[in-house]
């Protein structure tokens, strides 16, 4: 059972940060226009850094 909790534990950090990071480029990274998709809206690169950060430590 410890064998998948620290697994899960990966992948919820992996989450986190990605989350993390991708709210910090929608913040702070705004393009004047408004219509760069991931810059545009800090809730969506939130979404999009996550998913990055959940793939990325899907197979350590």
């Amino acid at each position: 059972m410890s064998k998948y909790k620290g697994k899960i534990m990966k992948i919820l950090i992996g989450i986190l940060v990605g989350a993390a990071i991708g709210f910090l480029i929608g913040y702070f990274g705004r393009c004047a226009s408004g219509t760069c998709p991931l810059t545009s809206n800090p809730w969506t690169s939130m979404t999009i850094g996550a998913t990055l950060g959940f793939v990325a430590m899907l197979d350590r």
